[in-house]
């Protein structure tokens, strides 16, 4: 199980609720309540029901635990966390498994089950109670049969589905004759490896990211045998009761009900042949971009918040959702999109006619900037692969120490080669991109080669102002005090590469340049800006997020996400560059009422003819 390393037991990515518990942390328990839902409303029958006040009651009886599970903090003494480890301090939650013995008419052999209970799920969805297992097949009729031949099968019980395999399936961990499993940390679906996995709810797998991954810890529960049945009376008569092991609430968040209701108490075999031979993990990243499943991830979890919220206060769900829609439609009505001519480039462009007007120079001009697109894709993956030679040379660890010398002066910068390589290769394929516009603009012939040949010319300025700018806004904000100003600026240097392509700035006459002109528009920046990364940087794990519900490998997903990514790359920096030609326009226009700041800046240079195709 995921390790909780939090002092606090606070840290709901571990395992707030190790190990597997008895089910008397909940009987017998003063602070539990048993409750009748009848006619519409909650009925308080019993506090610190016992297992004969819970036998034989059907599924609208609730055991409602102290506490609100969709208003969990774990700081505050009482929450689940808090309760369930006093219950472990007091040892009174012992590591328990309990082992069931099944059979199903139709079908020859035997299968040991393994149930867990916990306390409480902690996942996308929460709710008092949880019960998960898993089950080993024997092709024997005996016990004794499957002692001497050994198990045929194992299968995982995972959410409302579960995943099979083989005994002698490689993925199958033993430590001697017994399987080793990994519960996922707070929804303790269980798994075969110590990894993240991707459950798009297929098959009943839930939906999200169950991780099982470091840092772990051991956990051995003493196996407790149950009966298929018990009578009144008899110690596990609670497995009579259909009732929920947890609170009233919507939807997942309703407290779960026994193993006795599963599919698989009395029909294991066949249960077991509807279920998954494979769970889909989480690739380590993608090539361009943010991995499109990884965001999946965050995704669903925000999504789950939002229901989780609707359970609470639909009110309170649906401003929120007003909002939302609001920022996204507000924006789209208020700008003009019509006429959008681009035929002449450098001139003023408001927000609408900015994006049509990207898309379609992007249109018109798909050839040269797909030609672009591909050539930064292909640099990207070269240092992809210079970044694995690297992590192997040093150890498995990619670190790196960088150091500039802006100005005459030297600034020391420690990361990781990743996370330098995406900067650098934006800064090439946008560069060309930007090359290319000149040549439009200037009426210069030109194709991909002559706009590479053009940046590469530059290259060493275009690369360093783009890691510079990124740098230095990165060490104002490292301050905490400097974060305005860090902000301030990133967005201030945006047009760094356009004065150094249009105007051949220096690396200092680039920045001041790019300053002069973004401000008294800054929030117009910001604003244009934002949007045009938000649109690259979404749409990558927008498609991915559809196609993992297709059932695609995610290693494909990142493979796609990744090329969508690319392919926007070119449409950033077309709007980025007709922003740019925005504001010189709006400059203009400040200069001849007399407005404009103190600050002249440089004029373009005469054209430069080209060469190439």
């Amino acid at each position: 199980m995921r390790e909780q390393t939090s002092g606090d037991n606070c840290k709901t990515g571990e395992e707030q609720y190790n190990p597997p518990t008895t089910v008397d942390v909940v009987l017998g328990n003063r602070t539990v309540k048993l409750v009748h839902y009848l006619n519409g409303k909650d009925v308080v029958l019993k506090t610190g029901p016992t297992a004969a006040d819970i036998a034989g009651l059907g599924d609208d009886y609730y055991l409602d635990l102290p506490g609100d599970p969709l208003n969990v903090q774990c700081p505050v003494v009482g929450s689940y966390a808090k309760d369930f480890q006093a219950l472990r301090d007091e040892g009174k939650a012992p590591a328990v498994t309990y082992a069931h013995i099944a059979q199903e008419p139709g079908y020859s052999g035997l299968v040991v089950q393994y149930w867990f209970f916990y306390y409480f799920n902690q996942f996308n969805d929460v709710h008092e109670g949880d019960w998960e297992g898993m089950q080993i097949s024997f092709d024997a009729d005996t016990p004794a049969q499957a002692l001497q031949k050994g198990p045929s099968q194992i299968a995982l019980f995972q959410h409302a589905g579960g995943e099979r395999a083989d005994w002698g399936d490689t993925k199958v961990q033993k430590d001697g004759t017994h399987p080793i499993v990994y519960p996922a940390a707070g929804s303790h679906a269980t798994f075969y490896d110590n990894t993240i996995y991707i459950q798009n709810g297929s098959h009943g797998s839930g939906v999200g990211c169950d991780n099982t991954s470091d840092p772990l810890i051991t956990s051995r529960p003493t196996p407790v045998i149950i009966p298929t049945a018990a009578a009144a009376g008899n110690e596990f008569q609670w497995l009579s009761y259909l009732g929920h092991w947890g609170q009233r609430e919507k939807g997942f968040n309703n407290g779960p009900q026994g193993p006795t209701t599963k599919k698989q108490w009395l029909r294991p075999f066949s249960w077991m042949a509807g279920i998954r031979q494979d769970s889909p993990r989480l690739p380590g990243g993608s090539i361009l971009g943010p991995a499109a499943s990884t965001a999946f991830c965050g995704a669903i979890a925000t999504v789950s918040e939002f229901i989780n919220l609707e359970a609470k206060s639909t009110i309170g769900a649906i401003a929120i959702l007003l909002v939302l829609l609001a920022l996204i439609l507000v924006p789209i009505f208020v700008t003009r999109w019509r006429p959008c001519d681009i035929a002449v480039l450098r001139k003023r462009w408001a927000f609408g006619q900015l994006l049509r007007g990207a898309r379609q120079l992007y249109g018109r001009h798909w050839q040269t900037f797909l030609a672009l697109a591909f050539v930064g894709f292909v640099i990207l993956v070269a240092f992809q692969g210079i970044q694995y030679l690297l992590a192997q040379l040093n150890g498995g660890s990619d670190d790196f120490t960088l150091r500039v010398h802006p100005f005459g002066g030297t600034l020391e910068f420690t990361g990781s080669f990743e996370g330098l390589s995406q900067p650098i290769g934006f800064a090439i394929v946008a560069g060309a991109v930007v090359a290319y516009m000149r040549f439009l603009v200037e009426g210069e012939p030109g194709g991909w080669r002559a706009s590479y040949r053009f940046m590469y010319e530059r290259l060493g300025r275009l690369v360093t102002a783009q890691l510079l700018a990124i740098i230095l806004a990165s060490l104002m904000v490292f301050t905490f005090i400097g974060i305005p100003f860090g902000v301030y600026f990133f967005f201030a240097w945006q047009f760094v590469q356009q004065e150094i392509i249009f105007k051949d700035a220096s690396m200092r006459d680039a920045f001041r340049d790019s300053h002069q002109l973004v401000r008294g528009h800054w929030l117009r920046t910001v604003a244009m800006i934002g949007i045009l990364t938000l649109l690259a940087v979404i749409a990558g794990p927008v498609l991915g997020f559809v196609l993992i519900f297709l059932n695609l490998s995610p290693i494909l997903v990142n493979l796609i996400g990744s090329i969508v990514y690319g392919l926007l790359i070119p449409y950033v920096a077309i709007g980025r560059t007709l922003l740019y030609f925005d504001l010189e326009a709006r400059e203009a226009e400040d200069e001849a009422r007399g407005t404009a700041g103190r600050h002249r800046r440089r004029p373009w240079p005469r054209p430069r003819p080209a060469t190439g195709s």
